[in-house]
């Protein structure tokens, strides 16, 4: 399933707020024809917005009947025509207009006042009464708004990948099983630990890893919200300034056809020092998300020597460097997540990242880098080998 950027006008590579793009069907004939939305409500959970209103608005602009249930549209639309509908209602009911920033939620005021409640940036904006979903929803709040369900937080479009029926981090893997995990490969191996990692997570079933809810409070005193403001600036590529996206967009464009047509750690070094972000955390996050594709293990291997450099034993650049591979294995290739226990297994033999990061990254669920949801999944492939660290450390203190 392919992804794009939640607001289709930001064109930065590592975007964090992304969604699968809308898949058509169109069924039928002559004046019975219609089109399903099959991947409707991956698109809706990827917006935080009930399927509901997704469906009703396509039919508002484009002038057709809709039917709610099975997600169809009259008539024959395709699927560039949707997705450019689409952006409309994230335009006028997601994005934040201060800082075009899609994690928002939806509330009620005095009945029939709708608005945009930004987590990110603190910013309150009016949804346009005049727009004929404004009275559907009016009719039909989301949970949590004013005149909704109670006791259940609003609808809030959030990272997704983000992603309706299935979980945001099932939209992103595209495989996942229906309780989030995902089997380790069985091959055989040579090296006895990773034989014990694999048939350790082979055994994992059901487990769940503990989530701290504190965690996911919204610090919304003035200082945070201003963080979160510069933190959006520093990362947009609208303003041209970005270095670490400079960096990002050299290697993308210099390594598109192939991982072997990047050019070497010397002079990426030079590239990095050019840049000035040598010491920067920032720098490892975006090497871990653009160096590696499905031969990770020996792409680790060949640039082990510029990843240990820039590393250098800085616990905020180790910390970057799981960081960015939880965003290019949860966000970008799913299908790499089972490698992963092998992944650490690999930079903890190198040295690369210490004991006590890994632990500490594997001990909670964290969304600075991915949702919530995808986290929970990349920490629960992980589990395998971070419990071997745990056994290890107590068998040492025994």
């Amino acid at each position: 399933m392919s992804f794009v950027n939640i607001c289709r006008d930001n064109t930065d590579p590592f975007y964090r707020y992304k969604m699968p793009l809308i898949q058509s069907k169109v069924e039928g004939r002559g004046n019975g024809i219609k089109t399903a939305i099959v991947n409707l409500p991956e698109v809706a959970r990827a917006l935080g917005r009930p399927t509901s209103y997704l469906i009703k608005y396509f039919g508002y602009e484009l002038g057709a009947q809709t039917n709610e249930e099975r997600n169809l549209v009259n008539g024959s639309h395709n699927a560039n025509e949707l997705q450019d509908s689409l952006d409309g209602f994230i335009s006028k009911f997601v994005l934040c207009p201060k800082c075009r920033n899609p994690e928002t939620q939806i509330q009620i005021k005095d009945k029939n006042i709708l608005l945009r409640n930004c987590q990110a940036c603190g910013n309150i904006a009016d949804i346009d009464p005049r727009h004929k979903l404004s009275s559907y929803i009016l009719k039909n709040p989301p949970d949590g708004a004013k005149g909704g369900k109670k006791g259940k937080k609003s609808a809030t479009a959030t990272a997704n990948v983000v992603g309706g029926g299935k979980s945001i981090s099932d939209i992103a893997s595209g495989q996942a099983n229906e309780d989030g995990s995902q089997p380790l490969a069985t091959e055989d191996d040579d090296d006895a630990l990773t034989k014990k990692i694999n048939a350790e997570a082979a055994a994992l079933g059901n487990d769940t890893i503990e989530v701290n809810d504190d965690d996911w409070a919204v610090d919304m005193s003035k200082e945070a919200i201003e963080a979160r403001a510069r933190e959006l600036e520093a990362l947009s590529l609208n303003d041209g300034q970005s270095k670490f996206n400079d960096l990002g967009e050299w290697l993308l464009n210099t390594g598109k056809d192939s991982k072997d047509d990047l050019p070497s750690d010397v002079e990426i070094y030079k590239k990095i020092a050019e840049l000035d972000i040598i010491e920067s955390p920032e720098t490892i996050q975006v090497l871990a998300q653009v160096l590696f594709d499905d031969d990770i293990l020996e792409q680790i291997e060949e640039h082990l020597g510029l990843l240990a450099k820039l590393i250098n034993h800085n616990e905020k650049s180790e910390k970057a460097f799981l960081g960015g591979l939880e965003r290019y294995l949860g966000l970008e290739n799913p299908s790499l997540i089972p490698v992963l226990p092998k992944v650490l297994v690999k930079v903890y033999d190198k040295d690369l990242i210490s004991e006590e990061v890994i632990l500490e990254w594997g001990s909670k669920v964290s969304k600075k880098y991915v949702p919530k949801d995808v986290s929970k999944k990349v920490r629960k492939a992980a589990k395998p080998f971070i419990n071997w660290l745990k056994e290890a450390d107590e068998e040492d203190s025994e």
